[in-house]
C-alpha cells in the first residue's frame, strides 16, 4: 500500500538531524509539505531541506522560549496557509547528577520541561485552535518508552517530562475527538541518534544493546513509515494509543 500525503502541510519539530530529519524525508516523499523545525543549526537544517520536495520549507525557533513557539506556528500558517499534521518530535536529555547540588538539579529540570513537555503542550494548543477552526488535524507526540518503564537516575527529568506527555496525548485525543482532531504518542526506546549517543557515551553501546529484544540499534528511518501513517488519516481510530517503536523493550 502505498500513502500519499498530497495536500498536507506537515509541521516536523526538531527536523534538521535524528529521528525528526527521518519523518521529514518520509513526510515529504508521500508528497507532503513539510514545515522542517531547526533550532540553532541552519546548516543542518537546510542540508536536509535539499532533500525535500520544493514545497517545503525550514523554520527557525528556540522551544524553550515562548515567544519564539508561537512565532514559529505563525509563521508557519503565514507560508502554507495551514497545517494539517504536527509531529512533536524535539528533545532534550540532560544528564542530572543526583549527588550535585539541588540548584543544578532544578535548573536541568525546569530546562528539560520546557522542552520536552511545555513545548509541546503549547504546539498542540496552537495546533488545536487551528484545526478547530480548519475541520481538524492530526497531532503526533514523540514521547519514549522511559515514560512507561522509568530511566535511569540521572535522567529521571527525562523520565518524567515524556510521561507527561502520554498523559497530553490522551487528553487530547479523549476531548477533541468529536472535532476531528486525532492524538498519537510514539515511544521509541534507544534510537541511534546524537542525543542517544550521548547516553551511550556514558553507559556503552552493550548497555543499550543488552537491553532490547533485536540485535541491532533501532535507526530513526524505522520510525518514520509509522508516523506517514498517522498523518494519512488512515488510523485515526487509534487515536490516543501509544504505539512502541522500541525492540521490544518491555518484553525483552
Amino acid at each position: 500500500m502505498e500513502i500519499s500525503l498530497s495536500g498536507k502541510v506537515v509541521l516536523v519539530t526538531g527536523a534538521s538531524r535524528g529521528i525528526g530529519a527521518a519523518i521529514a524525508k518520509a513526510c515529504a516523499d508521500s508528497e507532503a509539505k513539510v514545515a522542517l523545525h531547526y533550532n540553532s543549526n541552519q546548516t543542518q537544517a537546510n542540508e536536509v531541506l535539499a532533500e525535500l520536495n520544493a514545497d517545503s520549507e525550514a523554520f527557525q525557533a528556540d522551544l524553550g522560549n515562548t515567544d519564539s513557539l508561537i512565532r514559529l506556528f505563525e509563521q508557519v500558517v503565514g507560508h502554507f496557509g495551514k497545517v494539517d499534521v504536527l509531529v512533536n518530535n524535539a528533545g532534550i536529555a540532560i544528564s542530572s547528577d543526583m549527588e550535585g547540588s539541588n540548584e543544578s538539579w532544578v535548573k536541568d529540570w525546569d530546562n528539560t520541561f520546557a522542552v520536552n513537555t511545555r513545548a509541546q503542550g503549547l504546539l498542540c494548543k496552537l495546533a488545536i485552535d487551528h484545526f478547530t477552526k480548519n475541520g481538524g488535524g492530526r497531532i503526533i507526540n514523540i514521547s519514549s518508552r522511559a515514560a512507561f518503564r522509568g530511566d535511569t537516575g540521572d535522567y529521571l527529568a527525562y523520565g518524567a517530562s515524556k510521561g507527561a506527555i502520554v498523559a497530553l496525548t490522551r487528553s487530547i485525543a479523549r476531548y477533541y475527538g468529536k472535532q476531528n482532531i486525532a492524538a498519537f504518542n510514539i515511544a521509541p526506546g534507544f534510537v541511534r541518534t546524537d542525543m542517544a549517543q550521548d547516553f551511550m557515551d556514558l553507559y556503552g553501546e552493550d548497555y543499550a544493546l543488552n537491553d532490547i529484544a533485536l540485535n541491532k540499534l533501532t535507526e530513526p528511518q524505522d520510525l518514520a513509515p509509522m508516523i506517514v501513517l498517522l498523518a494519512s488519516g488512515l488510523a485515526d481510530h487509534a487515536t490516543g494509543c501509544t504505539i512502541d517503536i522500541n525492540a521490544g523493550s518491555y518484553v525483552h
